[in-house]
């Protein structure tokens, strides 16, 4: 089950646009590559790349890592892995691991239930040790230590490996600190020379591709662990290092050459060509004085983790505009109805019938901010595509709605709470929708939370009819979709009397057998191909459904200084700016 700190990345996209949250993309508003030559341009070696920053990092320990930035910049630079995405503007070969550490993508077997990596000779930490299978293995057993290693994506490791389970549901393995169960985890991964296995519970696919997104089964040097204390300190085995071995939450580090590090263990024109020799981060409070000074090119080494605010849209023209790239991003935002109080499947269809998409982009500010969906899952996802129920015009159709609720025999004008996270654009919006929706003969009431957000309308007495939500996939694969967001069984939290305590990520309360039955299937699918097949026709039963209606894919516009080349973002998985190719020129 995704964890919260993914899904408040995909409410900041949206809901907080005003302040550019940051966010993700890949290649110029026609999908091309940039204007600088985009992967083709490879750039030179040298000079310092500056990454201006509007919020601080949640963590640099690997296996505590999950937000997208964190992902994107340290996976490139410090952090290497089994196999990993490269950078490349075509979804379709960004979206195909290669080996990094690994000599291969991989060998399964029983059925994707046993996963092996052989790892290259040559590997090495920055102070010279190699990178052992051992190392790999204790890494992923960090992942079970959440009493003291708190976030990251470790529950995907603790839901796959085969280790039994406590009788509260936990993992009988408490990780390294501990130990408890030890035993239990060494015949889950085991080691043979060069050679690491995992054993799962489960077939799993699409293990290679959360291995390149995520970290959690990244190597870790057990004589570097210190626990907690490891939050801010980088040990490498990329091509950069940190200058003085501590990152400072406030104001951020400066990485410099790793002279450990070999490229020919690697594959630089896929993966990391190192170009600038030091790269200076620096963290602000707020995201304009970056917007700022990037305007300005002040900065002409810089590239940042802000989007273009609506509020700069105007100043970015000529030559400023030969600077930006307008990308989506693998976020799709969406409503969310409540099939406890909307019972009736005409209304919540009339729902979406009246849903104005356009109007609610407009709002966000334009085709620069989103454009309309049509499923929840990515576009660029496996597994994607179009869903009839939602095909019809994206300006809404309120007489069709008004219908429709004619035909379900309600009283109208059909009252309904809409709940959203606050904010001066997400106000817009919500005005936007209101309007459409009391055009079809619905009574909305506004419900904005100014504060908190995810954890109040996971709640099932919370008195929302429909509520906004955002995704985006942990890995390029539907799985990381459907199941976290519409599978009450693993959503669904329950007493001691069967009574539904916490939803989860299902906020409108949705079960569906036969969508759960789809859901089995796709688990145990013996390959990718039948599993995806499988995962559309599941997004075929929500949308029939009306389990979610789709708004639209996020947009995000970047800015960068004149002096940048190579300038692409991460297509695979977060599409932050991709350090892979970037250079400078001075």
């Amino acid at each position: 089950m995704a964890n919260m700190r993914k899904r408040m990345v995909a409410l900041s996209a949206a809901a907080a646009l005003a302040v550019t949250l940051a966010a993700c993309g890949g290649g110029d508003s026609d999908g091309s590559p940039s204007s600088d030559g985009g992967s083709g341009d490879t750039g030179a070696k040298g000079g310092t790349l500056q990454y201006l920053q509007h919020f601080p990092f949640e963590s640099v320990d690997p296996q505590r890592i999950y937000y997208g930035v964190e992902l994107a910049n340290f996976r490139r630079t410090v952090y290497r892995s089994l196999v990993g995405f490269p950078f490349d503007n075509d979804p379709k070969v960004a979206n195909a691991p290669v080996p990094d550490l690994a000599t291969d993508t991989g060998t399964s077997t029983e059925n994707n239930k046993v996963w092996s990596f052989t790892l290259k000779d040559g590997i090495k930490w920055e102070d010279g040790s190699d990178i052992t299978c051992e190392d790999f293995k204790y890494g992923a057993s960090r992942a079970f230590a959440d009493d003291v290693l708190t976030g990251g994506a470790g529950f995907y490791l603790k839901s796959y490996l085969d280790i039994p389970t406590d009788p509260k549901g936990g993992s009988m393995y408490k990780g390294p600190y501990r130990g408890d169960g030890q035993e239990l985890f060494d015949k889950a991964v085991t080691c043979d020379g060069k050679t690491i296995t995992y054993h799962f519970n489960k077939p799993w696919p699409d293990f290679p591709l959360s291995v390149a997104s995520l970290m959690a089964t990244d190597p870790y040097k057990e004589s570097q662990d210190h626990g907690d204390k490891s939050k801010w300190t980088i040990f490498s085995n990329g091509p950069y290092k940190i200058d003085g071995n501590t990152w400072d939450v406030d104001k951020g580090a400066t990485l410099v050459r790793n002279d450990q590090y070999d490229e020919s263990t690697d594959t630089p024109d896929k993966l990391r060509l190192a170009l600038p020799d030091e790269i200076d981060y620096q963290i602000f409070t707020a995201a304009e004085p970056i917007l700022d000074r990037l305007v300005a090119d002040s900065d002409p080494n810089a590239i940042t983790s802000a989007r273009i605010a609506p509020s700069y849209f105007s100043q970015i023209e000529g030559p400023v505009a030969d600077r930006a790239s307008l990308v989506e991003s693998p976020y799709t935002n969406y409503l969310v109805p409540n099939q406890k109080t909307l019972t009736d499947p005409k209304v919540r269809q009339a729902l979406a019938l009246a849903t104005d998409v356009n109007g609610y982009i407009k709002a966000e500010g334009g085709d620069k901010a989103g454009v309309p969906a049509e499923s929840i899952i990515n576009p660029n996802l496996p597994g994607y595509t179009e869903q009839e129920a939602f095909s019809g015009s994206n300006d809404g159709d309120p007489e069709a709605a008004k219908a429709l609720l004619e035909e379900a025999g309600v009283d109208m004008p059909y009252p309904i709470t809409y709940t959203y996270g606050q904010s001066e654009t997400q106000d817009k919006t919500a005005a936007i929708l209101k309007e459409g929706w009391e055009a079809a003969g619905f009574k909305v009431t506004l419900d904005p939370l100014a504060d908190t957000y995810y954890d109040v309308i996971n709640q099932p007495d919370k008195d929302s009819d429909v509520v906004w939500a955002g995704w985006g996939a942990d890995w390029p694969s539907a799985m990381t979709v459907l199941p976290p967001l519409f599978d009450s069984r693993t959503n669904f939290a329950r007493d001691a009397n069967g009574n539904v305590t916490n939803l989860g990520q299902d906020y409108g309360y949705y079960q569906s057998d036969e969508f759960e039955g789809l859901i089995d299937q796709a688990a145990t699918a013996p390959d990718i191909d039948t599993q995806n097949d499988l995962l559309t026709q599941a997004d075929t039963v929500l949308a029939n459904d009306t389990a979610y209606i789709p708004l639209d894919t996020s947009v995000f516009y970047w800015l960068r200084g004149s002096a940048i080349t190579g300038f692409m973002t991460d297509a695979a998985s977060n599409s932050y700016p991709d350090l892979g190719p970037i250079g400078v020129t001075q």
